[in-house]
């Protein structure tokens, strides 16, 4: 939505009071002015034209403004959002009223250093009022400071930074606090009690937190990685190489707190948001999720104290942090006043790196950089390392598909090859790299298609890019399997959980062929129920498709809410005694990548005509009993884990391969020469 389908949509009235017509929309950031008669009254603009107003969906929230020649905003219109907390469970009305808080407020004065307060922040939504408010706020700025609104002019150019990377060695815990390369924010019981009495709300103030008040509330410190000096001596040379490895770079914070609050909140545990806290950087607001984060033990560096909960955040790729220039860390507290409402304030830490680990940037320097490249093309050219890591990987797999008859007849080099490569799938692809395919990927191109595709979205991640398009080719060789049975980090996981249950001598239940055959359907119906869920509304889609457990046990490696981790941990205990039970009967992705493997080109899998007829070693040894009764292997539920083909080859398992091993065998008997010195056997009935 633009501004242009704004102005006609929205009775002015409700934006700008008092103006009776409006002008084009026009400048940088667009705005239209609002008018009286011949007389400029101020402007009427959209958040999301003029900042990055992506809220918890990933989705902009759009929200109409008018503000006056002041700076004053006059009226506000929540236009467009796919928020799931206000689709789901918060009452819209709320949203609104929040936004109508800000009418009255000046936006020059909200966004200064000694800011006035905001409205009271919705409880259960507060990542999405957060950026509504910072938004508003935050656009209105640099609308005022286009138009001169309030005085206001651009901000001139300051002496351009960069971190100087030419700084070496290691620096103390106390050096670092020292020098202000890591700064602290201590609040103890009795400063928050104070704030929360002076914020005016009597409930509030009538439910102090408990304790003296020297009290330690939260003691949080922060510091920023980019100083090769910093990072290497708060993370260590390993971990600090393997972050820039990692993220190339793309600036970095570490977060360190203790006491009785915590930074990550209940929005990281309910849905992998962080909304206690936040980045703010001259007018952009920088917000982590849980793929941002990594949680880390001790401090390298000497003499720093322990910590309770030590979070290092990437900043997310597309956000706007210059590491070399000051930048605030928000703090939300929050304080309960009923059975489902909350009152919060903000405390503030800012934060900018020493002079001594920067330098100026040459004026060639300056003018030398890069441009013309895309976002996405500095996302690939930074995650170089990691690219070839897959290709070579996806290299390999190709090579042991093609050349499997090979392969397959050493069972022992077979097993190991498997293991390893699921090793790496696991480990790497997925607890390290976070490149775990999801059937809400298919969603969300589905939804792309039909809403307006643009590549640029799903050039973002490169890792997954890299890997949907091998198994969008796979899928015409080999069906689903290449993905399932070894380029899924869950299902590696699966395998791994059976073979210890299989050495630990866990009882293995086998699913008698009918009721198997019938549980078969169920991934495809909730599959078809995600699918239709997501043409109706693609925010409640991905809400349901968390009965994927990828994101619990893979992305955040367990560290999740409860019931989420509940539900991963019992679909891998149903594992232990029914080998990949969550593939063969719930997985939505494996179904939804089975549809189109039916148009795949080749037969790779070989059979012999005694399979089925009535031998069935495969159908019994089969990890996902995807063999008939009668010897035909279900190409939907195959995973190419190539143990059946290793049976096809073995001539001490297979008995087909039994039988004409003996054959031969006997043939060679009777066509070699007898022993010397042994005589012919006489001819029967005395024959000569």
């Amino acid at each position: 939505m633009s501004l242009a389908d704004v102005i006609e949509q929205v009775p002015l009235a409700q934006v700008f009071p008092g103006a009776d017509r409006l002008g084009p929309v026009e400048g940088a950031p667009p705005a239209a002015a609002a008018y009286q008669g011949d007389k400029l009254l101020g402007w009427v603009f959209l958040n999301s034209d003029a900042v990055n107003a992506a809220g918890y969906s990933g989705k902009p929230i759009q929200v109409a403004v008018g503000m006056d020649s002041q700076g004053r905003i006059v009226g506000a219109k929540l236009m467009k959002h796919a928020e799931p907390i206000v689709l789901i469970g918060i009452p819209q009305k709320k949203i609104e009223d929040f936004i109508a808080g800000y009418v009255g407020r000046n936006v020059l004065d909200v966004a200064a250093p000694a800011s006035v307060k905001g409205p009271d922040v919705v409880s259960g939504a507060t990542v999405t009022v957060m950026v509504i408010g910072d938004t508003m706020v935050r656009a209105g700025v640099l609308v005022a400071r286009s138009r001169g609104v309030g005085g206001a002019a651009p901000q001139t150019a300051q002496a351009r930074r960069e971190i100087d990377p030419a700084r070496q060695g290691l620096e103390s815990w106390d050096e670092l606090v020292g020098d202000g390369s890591v700064r602290r924010l201590h609040l103890s019981v009795g400063d928050v009690n104070r704030a929360f009495a002076a914020q005016g709300d009597p409930r509030a103030a009538e439910r102090p937190e408990a304790g003296d008040d020297d009290d330690t509330f939260m003691d949080l410190y922060l510091a920023e990685l980019s100083a090769p000096v910093v990072g290497r001596s708060l993370l260590g040379e390993g971990e600090y190489q393997a972050l820039r490895q990692r993220v190339g770079d793309r600036p970095a914070i570490v977060v360190m707190a203790s006491g009785r609050y915590s930074f990550r909140g209940s929005g990281y545990v309910r849905g992998g948001i962080f909304d206690r806290f936040e980045l703010v950087q001259d007018t952009s607001t920088i917000r982590f999720r849980d793929r941002n984060y990594e949680r880390l033990g001790d401090i390298a560096a000497g003499g720093a104290p322990p910590f309770q909960e030590v979070g290092l955040f990437v900043v997310p790729e597309g956000a706007d942090l210059d590491p070399a220039q000051p930048f605030t860390l928000q703090l939300l507290v929050q304080r309960p006043v009923g059975a489902l409402e909350k009152v919060f304030l903000t405390f503030e830490l800012s934060y900018g790196l020493p002079e001594k680990w920067l330098k100026p940037i040459p004026a060639k320097a300056e003018t030398a950089a890069p441009d013309g490249q895309t976002l996405w093309q500095r996302i690939w050219m930074a995650k170089s390392g990691q690219i070839v890591i897959l290709v070579l990987a996806l290299a390999l797999l190709t090579a042991i598909f093609f050349f499997q008859d090979v392969l397959v007849r050493h069972p022992r080099l077979t097993g190991w090859v498997r293991f390893s490569f699921l090793a790496f799938t696991l480990v790497w692809l997925g607890w390290y790299a976070d490149a775990q395919l999801s059937v809400v990927n298919i969603l969300a191109l589905s939804n792309a298609l039909v809403t307006g595709f643009s590549w640029d979205y799903f050039l973002m991640d490169p890792l997954l890019f890299i890997l949907w398009s091998a198994v969008a080719a796979a899928l015409l060789f080999w069906g689903r399997g290449a993905f399932c049975g070894w380029l899924c980090p869950f299902g590696a996981l699966q395998e791994f959980v059976s073979l210890a249950a299989k050495r630990l001598r866990v009882p293995q239940l086998a699913v008698p062929w009918g009721l198997h055959e019938r549980l078969w359907p169920l991934k495809y119906v909730i599959f078809l129920g995600l699918f239709g869920f997501a043409l109706y509304s693609l925010t409640s889609a991905e809400h349901l498709a968390e009965i994927e457990p990828f994101k619990t046990a893979i992305i955040l490696k367990f560290i999740r809410h409860w019931p989420f981790v509940l539900f991963a941990v019992a679909l891998l205990a149903a594992g232990l005694f029914i080998e990949r039970f969550f593939c063969r009967y719930l997985c939505p992705l494996g179904a939804a990548l089975a549809i189109p493997a039916r148009l795949r080109m080749f037969e790779w899998l070989k059979r012999h005509g005694e399979c089925g007829k009535p031998c069935q070693r495969c159908a019994n040894e089969c990890p996902v009993q995807c063999i008939h009764p009668d010897g035909r292997i279900n190409p939907n539920e195959c995973i190419t884990c190539l143990h059946c083909q290793t049976l096809y080859w073995d001539e001490h398992r297979c008995p087909a391969m039994i039988q004409r091993r003996l054959k031969r065998e006997r043939r060679a008997a009777m066509s070699a020469p007898p022993p010397a010195g042994t005589q012919p056997a006489a001819p029967p009935h005395g024959g000569t």
